[in-house]
């Protein structure tokens, strides 16, 4: 794994090899989170044939806005070459109290790539008594191949205009889970039986305090989407998710970072 351009707050671990080839690098913020007014961007290029892991070192941690500033920004772009594959599965989005923030994230498979994501988003600072006290947060996912949008996706949170505890929005849950698994090319009935199998993982991992499901999207992806009650499962369930998906696309197990052993 090449390292390109590093500037403050972005600090990149070394890369280290993986167990069945690849490499796994950290991202840090030096900083310690993102500040009111901060514009961050961050360019993975995986290329043709190569496999890569990008976890970070923490949580994100949105601080509060500050008076005169613009909303934080974070924009990621990834980008798959044929036959590569590319793990981006970052640790919590956590928005403290009076925070306003934007995530962009781009992602442009190549035919043959491979891609497993997941998210998380945090309430906020819960043992501060800070959940859903953030003003506003806004989410936008792209995802392309070469000939196609394979999932186009926007939302905004405002908790303060319009609640979240609605029965039409999150209701009695406070964390959001999304998972997804591509692979560009792989045939539709392929993925419909990988929809199933995620399926399966979802039933058995919803119960009163959290709810989960699986859905195949139009072409050479699927998403798993989760609402909780805590954190404390979180980890364990997607990383379920991830090691079925991929085992039933790459032949192999998921290789987690250390920190979810």
């Amino acid at each position: 794994m090449r390292m390109g351009a590093q500037e403050p707050p972005w600090r990149v671990i070394r890369a280290f090899p993986q167990t069945g080839g690849g490499s796994l690098a950290h991202l840090h913020n030096v900083s310690g989170g993102v500040l009111a007014g901060d514009r961050l961007s961050l360019d993975v290029r995986v290329g043709p044939g190569a496999c890569a892991q990008v976890t970070t070192t923490g949580a994100t941690r949105l601080y509060r806005h500050r008076p005169g500033a613009a909303a934080s920004e974070q924009h990621t772009s990834l980008h798959v070459a044929s036959g590569g594959l590319l793990e981006y599965v970052p640790d919590a989005v956590i928005p403290f109290g009076g925070s306003r923030h934007t995530q962009s994230t781009s992602v442009h498979l190549e035919d043959g790539a491979t891609f497993f994501w997941w998210e998380v988003l945090a309430p906020g600072r819960q043992a501060m008594g800070e959940e859903f006290a953030y003003e506003s947060l806004r989410v936008r996912t792209r995802v392309q191949s070469a000939t196609r949008p394979l999932l186009i996706e926007e939302f905004s949170l405002e908790p303060q205009l319009r609640p979240l505890a609605s029965q039409a929005r999150m209701g009695t849950y406070s964390h959001q889970a999304s998972f997804y698994a591509f692979h560009v090319g792989r045939p539709a009935s392929e993925l419909r039986e990988l929809e199933s199998v995620l399926g399966q993982i979802a039933g058995e991992a919803s119960h009163a305090g959290s709810i989960w499901g699986a859905s195949a999207l139009a072409a050479d992806g699927v998403l798993v989407r989760g609402l909780s009650a805590t954190a404390r499962e979180l980890p364990a369930t997607l990383l379920r998710f991830w090691t079925a998906a991929r085992r039933y696309l790459t032949g192999r197990d998921a290789v987690p970072p250390r920190k979810l052993k």
